[in-house]
């Protein structure tokens, strides 16, 4: 089976899609979209570890592959 490969460039997505003035908007939030009670991790250290082991088990898994 081959792979053709496009010609075009890949399209922006995330952030660099967006204007500059909707990226000013959003970074003007400084991530308070939640407070801080409400933060799972910032409540309980023991979930925020157990979440980045599993992140980085997943990671090196991909690698292995």
């Amino acid at each position: 089976m081959t792979v053709e490969k496009s010609t075009t460039p890949p399209r922006p997505r995330g952030f660099a899609a967006m204007s500059p003035e909707k990226r000013r908007e959003i970074a003007a939030k400084g991530g308070a979209s939640l407070a801080p009670e409400q933060r799972s991790f910032a409540r309980d250290p023991d979930l925020a570890r157990t979440a980045g082991q599993k992140g980085g088990l997943r990671r090196v898994e991909k690698l292995k592959d």
